[in-house]
């Protein structure tokens, strides 16, 4: 009797223990402010990603990219701005996360452009005589007919606009996994927290699933604010909005690596040849890199409020 006392007491005081735990890392994640924003160029080196008449995306997006930094440091000079890339070199989409993790960002922003397959025209430009051999009744005959001849004409694509994303629901177990890491991390930094706690909360999963849950949550709704801004800035600025989605293609599997809230940012239609040229364009890059910088002043002022209003309670 004596020995089942002692074991439910300290099931109490593990249960007691996690709850707090959970309390700490909640907070911790919903009052992170933003200090570090790691910016992505999409592509690079032996992956030029998509063409335009006479540029890359890999190309287009350092370019942009590199302006943007200088944009984030003037807008916000005590935010700390990295690159993952500042040359044409090739990292995969795995290594990209894992550069973005040793950095440890609070945020991560991707820089691509779009493309979009452009319109097939088919067109009669005459007629020419065939003959054709026909068997009919066991006999064959000789018959002579006028065909069309056609012309096949490829259009450019006239798609354009802007999009930005996030990981989409079918990444979730993905992030989840992530997430699972940054609690490890997270309860590591707790000075309240003994080695032999870290390790009973290792054994107990579903407590960490929980809290890794929560994480992913809370950056999956960060992120979700911030494309949204990101959009209504573009509209603000003139550009055509595509609006703020989730996508689960070949691509974004980045925003789901890294441990940080994450967007992509395909700023243009490169395969659009007036889009083409605004996305290299001064004028074009100054535009696209102001409504971003924009929006992620925006981002960090909510941050500071949330904080803000946390602190006083």
């Amino acid at each position: 009797m004596k020995q089942n006392r002692l074991i439910l007491a300290f099931r109490i005081v593990i249960i007691a223990f996690l709850s707090i735990l959970l309390t700490q890392i909640s907070t911790e994640a919903q009052t992170k402010s933003l200090n570090r924003i790691v910016i992505d160029p999409g592509h690079g080196g032996s992956d030029p990603g998509s063409y335009g008449k006479y540029s890359t995306e890999a190309a287009v997006s350092l370019a942009i990219s590199l302006k943007l930094e200088q944009y984030i440091k003037q807008a916000l000079p005590d935010v700390e701005v990295m690159m993952t890339r500042r040359t044409d070199v090739y990292n995969s989409v795995v290594e990209k996360a894992e550069i973005a993790n040793q950095m440890k960002g609070d945020l991560f922003v991707c820089i691509h452009t779009n493309s979009a397959q452009g319109k097939k025209v088919k067109e009669i430009v005459g007629y020419t005589t065939k003959t054709y051999t026909v068997k009919k009744k066991g006999k064959k005959k000789k018959v002579t007919r006028e065909v069309p001849e056609y012309k096949t004409t490829y259009l450019p694509s006239t798609a354009f606009g802007t999009e930005t994303y996030i990981y989409g629901v079918g990444k979730t177990e993905q992030r989840k996994g992530v997430a699972e890491d940054m609690v490890d991390e997270l309860v590591e930094k707790l000075d309240s927290v003994s080695e032999s706690q870290i390790k009973k909360l290792n054994e107990e999963d579903p407590t960490r699933s929980m809290m890794a849950s929560l994480l992913t949550q809370q950056y999956f709704q960060r992120a979700a604010s911030l494309a949204l801004t990101i959009e209504d800035e573009f509209q603000k600025s003139g550009r055509n909005s595509r609006e703020a989605r989730q996508r689960d293609q070949k691509g974004i599997w980045v925003l789901a690596a890294v441990k940080m809230p994450a967007v992509l940012i395909e700023t243009g239609f490169i395969s659009n040849p007036q889009e083409e040229d605004y996305l290299n364009s001064e004028e074009g890059q100054n535009q696209i890199c102001e409504a971003i910088t924009k929006a992620l002043v925006r981002y960090k002022t909510s941050l500071e409020i949330q904080k803000s209003a946390k602190d006083s309670r």
